[in-house]
């Protein structure tokens, strides 16, 4: 069993950060409902994902409450002169025009980690999709860990975090599960 200390996320440990994302959210006027469940290893979906601006209104979420999220993201961003930055945040670029051996690689990723929080835009892109994209429920039932839904409710400007899910191997039914969980949030363009 995992002692409590094993059990936490993986971590930042900077009080300036969290005062500077407590700072930001509160000009930009947002509020965090629900705090990061106490899961060591997760795969994390943050939706409805409609903006540019969902990155900064996350980032600031991830140092409010102490997490130090990897996250996948677009590999243009990973350019100069972002690159380093983005490197240096948590990032890892994927190319959705090559994404052969992702899912694997990535679960690889997950599963050796002591701790992670894997966050990926179940979306795939800021335009409104009607289906998901999968890679986020297979890398999660591959290194066997929870998926935990992460929310940016445009609508009522509150951010917050949902019970970790535990993949079932039925990926239509947990996928419809996930997204009626979203259905009480508003993107930013709707």
């Amino acid at each position: 069993m995992e002692t409590s200390a094993a059990m936490s996320h993986p971590r930042w440990q900077s009080p300036r950060l969290a005062r500077l994302g407590r700072r930001v959210l509160e000009q930009m006027g947002w509020t965090i409902e629900n705090p990061f469940p106490s899961v060591s290893r997760s795969v994390v979906i943050v939706a409805p994902h409609s903006s540019n601006w969902d990155f900064i209104v996350g980032l600031s979420t991830a140092w409010a409450v102490d997490l130090k999220p990897t996250f996948v993201g677009k590999h243009t961003l990973f350019r100069w002169p972002l690159g380093y930055l983005m490197r240096k945040l948590g990032g890892i670029p994927v190319n959705r025009e090559k994404t052969a051996g992702f899912v694997e690689k990535t679960s690889g990723l997950v599963a050796d980690s002591d701790r992670i929080a894997l966050v990926i835009t179940p979306e795939g892109t800021r335009k409104a999709v009607e289906r998901w994209r999968t890679g986020f429920y297979h890398i999660a039932r591959t290194a066997d860990v929870p998926i935990v839904p992460a929310y940016l409710d445009w609508g009522k400007r509150r951010v917050g975090f949902g019970a970790p899910f535990i993949p079932t191997g039925d990926v239509e039914s947990d996928v419809e599960t996930l997204q009626a969980f979203y259905s009480a949030f508003q993107g930013r363009r709707h």
